[in-house]
C-alpha cells in the first residue's frame, strides 16, 4: 500500500479537495450565539478589591469594593440594511460609607454613600437607500453620576446623585466616487434626581436639567485606499429647565466645534482617526463669559507585532458646573494602552490616563492622573481570570482639593 506524505495527501486525483481550516486570530474569544439574523454576544465581570479613598477626598478613606459590570453585543448580518445594538454597564459598590467633610474635616457618623452606576448604551441603524446613499439612525443612553473629587457634588450628600442623558441622531451618508457627505440632526435631553442629604431631607437639581438639539456635518475625501481626510462641524443650543440656576445665573447657551483631521489605515499595522479643531460656547447670562479652548481629539491602534497593540484616545468635552460665575469646564483627556501576549491565554495590559480640566471664570484647573495595570489569564473561551492594580492623582490649584487613590481588585469574567 502506498502511503502519501501530508501534503500530496490533501490533493488525490479523483477525491474531494481538502482545505486547511483558518488559523484562529483569537483563539480565547467570545464566539457569541445567533439569534435569527443577529450574533450576539455577552459579558459579565465580577471582582472585588479595595479602593484605598472611593470619595477621592483630600484625607482618604478606604473602603471594600465590588463591580458587577454586565455587557451585550449584538450585530445584524442582513444583506442589505444594518442594525447593531452596544450596551456596557457597572455597578460599583462599597463595603461601608464615608466620613462626612466639613471645612476639610472629618464628622463622624457620616452615612455618604459613594455607591455609583454607569452605564452607556447605543442602538445604531442604517437604511441603504441606494448604492450610495443610506440614512443612519441611533439612540443613546447614558446612566451615571458626578466624579467623586468632582466640586460639582454637594457637601453633606447621602449618596450621589444620579443622571441620565438620552437622545438620538437622525443623518444620511451620500458619497459620490470618493466624496462622502455626512449630516445629521441631534437631540438630547439631560436630567437629575434630586440630592438626599445626610439630614434627610432633599434638595432639588432641576437647575441642571437641560434640552440640548443641533446638527452635525462631515465631508471627507478618500485620496488613496487608507488614507481618507475631513473636516467636520457641529453646532447646538442647550434650553435649561429653570430660566436661573441655584447661584442665580442663566445657563442657556449656544455653541460648537469646528475640526479637521484624516481617518487611515496603512497595512491594518496603523488604524484610526486623528483630528484638531476649535469649541466654544457661549451664554446668554453677560456675565458668564465665552468658554472656548482648542480641540483635540483621536483614536489610533498600532499592531507593533502579532503580540503587542499599542492604542491612544484623545477627546475633549464642553461640561456643565454648578460652581457659580463659572461658564463651564473645558475637559481634554489623553489614553495610551500597551497591550501584550506572552501567550496567547495569558496578556498584560498597561494603561496610562491623564487630563486636564480648566473651569474657565474660575480660577480652578485640575490635572488627572492614573497608572493601570491588568494581568488577564483567559482559562477558555468563556472564563477569563483579571487581576488589576491602578493609582490615580488628583492635582488640584484649590487647597484640600487634591486626592490619590489606589485600587486593587481581582475578578472573572464570564463571556459567550
Amino acid at each position: 500500500m502506498l502511503i502519501l506524505p501530508p501534503a500530496m495527501a490533501d490533493n488525490v486525483p479523483g477525491q474531494p479537495v481538502r482545505r486547511r481550516l483558518k488559523v484562529d486570530d483569537d483563539p480565547f474569544g467570545a464566539v457569541g450565539d445567533y439569534a435569527g439574523s443577529f450574533l450576539i454576544k455577552s459579558a459579565l465581570e465580577l471582582s472585588a478589591g479595595y479602593d484605598t479613598n472611593p470619595g477621592r477626598i483630600f484625607e482618604p478613606h478606604g473602603l471594600p469594593a465590588y463591580v458587577i459590570a454586565p455587557e451585550f453585543l449584538a450585530v445584524s448580518n442582513w444583506e442589505r440594511h444594518a442594525l447593531v445594538a452596544d450596551l456596557r454597564g457597572s455597578f460599583t459598590g462599597f463595603g461601608g460609607t464615608l466620613p462626612q467633610l466639613v471645612d476639610g474635616g472629618q464628622v463622624n457618623p457620616a452615612p455618604t454613600n459613594v455607591n455609583r452606576p454607569d452605564f452607556t448604551g447605543h442602538v445604531d441603524g442604517r437604511i441603504d437607500v441606494t448604492h450610495d446613499f443610506d440614512l443612519t439612525t441611533q439612540a443613546r443612553l447614558r446612566v451615571a453620576t458626578d466624579n467623586p473629587g468632582s466640586p460639582n457634588i454637594q457637601a453633606g450628600l447621602a449618596r450621589y446623585p444620579i443622571y441620565a442623558t438620552y437622545g438620538g441622531t437622525f443623518g444620511f451618508d451620500q458619497r459620490f466616487n470618493r466624496l462622502q457627505v455626512s449630516a445629521g440632526a441631534t437631540v438630547d435631553r439631560t436630567d437629575y434626581q434630586n440630592s438626599k442629604l445626610t439630614d434627610g431631607s432633599f434638595a432639588s437639581n432641576d437647575d441642571r436639567n437641560f434640552t440640548q438639539h443641533g446638527g452635525v456635518g462631515r465631508l471627507s475625501y478618500e485620496v488613496m485606499p487608507g488614507l481618507k481626510p475631513f473636516v467636520e462641524g457641529e453646532g447646538d443650543t442647550r434650553v435649561h429647565d429653570l430660566q436661573f440656576d441655584r447661584s442665580g445665573f442663566e445657563r442657556d447657551s449656544n455653541g460648537g466645534y469646528v475640526k479637521a483631521g484624516t481617518s487611515f489605515e496603512f497595512t491594518r499595522l496603523l488604524t484610526g482617526e486623528a483630528a484638531v479643531g476649535w469649541s466654544e460656547r457661549s451664554y446668554i447670562d453677560p456675565r458668564l463669559n465665552r468658554l472656548q479652548g482648542l480641540l483635540t481629539s483621536g483614536s489610533l491602534i498600532w499592531t507593533v507585532s502579532g503580540l503587542t497593540t499599542a492604542k491612544f484616545i484623545a477627546d475633549t468635552q464642553i461640561n456643565e458646573t454648578t460652581l457659580p460665575a463659572t461658564s463651564g469646564v473645558l475637559v481634554h483627556t489623553y489614553t495610551f494602552e500597551i497591550d501584550h501576549d506572552f501567550r496567547r491565554w495569558l496578556t498584560a495590559i498597561g494603561k496610562f490616563g491623564y487630563g486636564t480640566y480648566d473651569y474657565q471664570g474660575d480660577n480652578r484647573r485640575d490635572k488627572t492622573y492614573s497608572v493601570e495595570g491588568d494581568l488577564i489569564y483567559k482559562m477558555t473561551r468563556n472564563l477569563w481570570i483579571k487581576g488589576s492594580l491602578r493609582h490615580d492623582i488628583l492635582d488640584s490649584n484649590v487647597p484640600l482639593a487634591g486626592s490619590q487613590a489606589t485600587v486593587v481588585m481581582l475578578g472573572v469574567r464570564l463571556q459567550n
